[in-house]
């Protein structure tokens, strides 16, 4: 999941989304062209890291200084059950939790995790995952009960209810060839700041503090739980999948971990693709795609062949067009008949934006004269529009409000009832705080400041390592973090890194998370077998 931003640069979190006027997109959406504070060639120099080190939670509720909030319980365990391809797989799920602490030795901070480790396996030999979701604000339940999980629930999909989910067993879990730790970063699930001073939200709510900490707490996990020699991997939703490049990079680096490969899912690299949309064409380009599938979808089935020729059309005379702009006159009708067959808009109006169309006009006047919104996670999911007569989007994203409460309870109940992990502190799927408040790099970030991407790392991980394998996906109608984005990204790529022995695009039918689609889920696994060696 990603939090909120405008794609014309303005900020908006969760709650301006669903209830309040201001109508924007994504944090991926937003943000100036990405700054480099180093040479194009050149690594970038290492940052501080603000923990010396993660360690095992003492005992519970006993604070270690006299600021200090009170330490979560010791790490609770049971054993489970499920079949998978015909195979009974028996296994330990453990919740818990390690604290950060500071250059000083201090807890400043916890982070709580849930592991899945398959019984009976030579854990030297196995595989283990670290998930990770987006936001930034977002716990990683979105990830362990809609995708890769032994425990899955339903979400997210048109006629989903919040009010009937129930946990059931994931077919499509990746439990039976690899570990699995899906981890919260600070703020979102059951972690949480154990002193909290803006000093320390500046050492954990940015950037690099968080690929800093979370690093560290790959690292320490590997070393407690004996699983050093096992094959790592990452894998990271939105948000997430701009992390893990920046975590596999470190912990190559720093924390002397190598990687063995890395999954993106919906995620996005570089905030510069929708920089400056007054005068780079690059964020019409990236998401005239995903508005034709969602076209698309409404008539039937969406394949990538079915897309080719918007995806040609996107990078071909769309961008040459735009590019021309006033220099010629007949460049506007052009865009604007070929923008309408496309995405199934009214010419009328697509020629009076000059055929450049933000994603939040698209989900209100796609089926306006239905007087249905489409979701920005996902454009083949409708929902009424409560004010259809206001001039801007005032009603809430058919998806996001319909995912927080069986994505909540689903954990609460996992964590406290099945494993018997308990706190006294609430559970937070997304924090709608954490968004608005991030810092982009060290000089500060958001609307007008300096842009970050991951790009740079992904090729320098790949660089160290010929063997280190990634697998981007996306949902065909996602609007929020196009496919066509990532495939523009990787098509610039040297052949070195880029070629598909090293780097594949999946895309699958479905949105921003696709993999609430039983189909697009069972597809997702049967990609990411080549990941594992299958």
């Amino acid at each position: 999941m990603l939090s909120m931003r405008s794609a014309e640069g303005g900020d908006m979190n969760i709650k301006a989304l669903v209830g309040v006027a201001a109508a924007a997109a994504l944090l991926a959406g937003s943000g100036p062209a990405a700054a480099q504070q180093h040479g194009e060639n050149a690594p970038p120099a290492k940052s501080p890291s603000p923990t010396a080190h993660i360690e095992n939670a003492g005992s519970p509720g006993q604070p270690t200084g006299s600021n200090e909030l009170p330490l979560p319980p010791s790490a609770a365990s049971a054993q489970q059950t499920i079949e998978v391809n015909g195979r009974m797989l028996t296994y330990t799920v453990t919740a818990g939790a390690y604290p950060v602490l500071d250059g000083n030795g201090k807890r400043i901070a916890d982070v709580d995790y849930t592991a899945y480790t398959l019984n009976g396996a030579r854990s030297a030999e196995r595989p283990v995952t670290f998930a990770f979701n987006g936001g930034p604000g977002s716990a990683s339940a979105f990830l362990q009960f809609g995708a890769i999980g032994p425990k899955h629930i339903g979400f997210g999909n048109q006629g989903s209810s919040p009010s009937n989910a129930r946990l059931v067993d994931n077919p499509s879990t990746w439990l039976d060839v690899t570990d699995l730790v899906f981890v919260d970063p600070v703020g979102t699930g059951y972690s949480r700041l154990a002193v909290d001073t803006p000093e320390n939200r500046r050492k954990l709510f940015s950037v690099d503090g968080d690929v800093d900490y979370l690093s560290r707490f790959i690292g320490e996990w590997l070393e407690k739980n004996g699983r050093m020699a096992s094959p790592k991997y990452l894998v990271g939703e939105s948000y997430g999948g701009f992390r893990v490049p920046k975590i596999a990079y470190r912990l190559q680096t720093v924390e002397g971990v190598g990687v063995s490969g890395i999954t993106i899912v919906s995620g996005f690299l570089d905030r510069g693709m929708w920089a400056s949309p007054d005068t780079s064409p690059m964020s019409w380009v990236s998401r005239l795609p995903s508005m034709a599938a969602t076209a698309l979808e409404a008539h039937g089935p969406v394949t990538r062949e079915a897309l080719a020729p918007a995806e040609a059309y996107a990078r071909g005379d769309y961008l040459s067009d735009l590019v021309r702009g006033r220099s010629d006159p007949a460049a506007t009708g052009r865009v604007a008949t070929r923008v309408a067959q496309l995405t199934g808009l009214d010419p009328r109006f697509v020629a009076r934006v000059g055929g450049r169309i933000d994603f939040m006009t698209f989900t209100r006047e796609l089926h306006r004269d239905q007087g249905t919104v489409v979701s920005v996670y996902d454009g083949s999911v409708t929902a009424y529009d409560p004010f259809p007569w206001s001039n801007e989007r005032r009603g809430g994203d058919p998806v996001l409000e319909g995912i927080i409460a069986p994505v909540t309870a689903a954990a609460v109940d996992l964590t406290t009832r099945t494993v018997g992990w308990k706190v006294d502190w609430r559970y937070t799927a997304l924090n709608e705080q954490l968004s608005p408040a991030w810092i982009w790099e060290s000089g500060g970030g958001g609307p007008g400041g300096p842009s970050v991407e991951a790009v740079s790392d992904l090729r320098r991980a790949m660089a160290n390592d010929p063997h280190l394998k990634v697998l981007v996906t996306h949902g065909f109608t996602d609007l929020i973090t196009p496919y066509f984005a990532s495939q523009m990204i990787i098509d610039q790529m040297p052949a070195s890194i880029g070629d598909p022995s090293r780097i594949r695009l999946g895309v699958y039918p479905g949105g921003h998370m696709f993999y609430t689609r039983d189909a697009s889920r069972a597809a997702l696994k049967r990609d990411a077998a080549w990941l594992y060696g299958g």
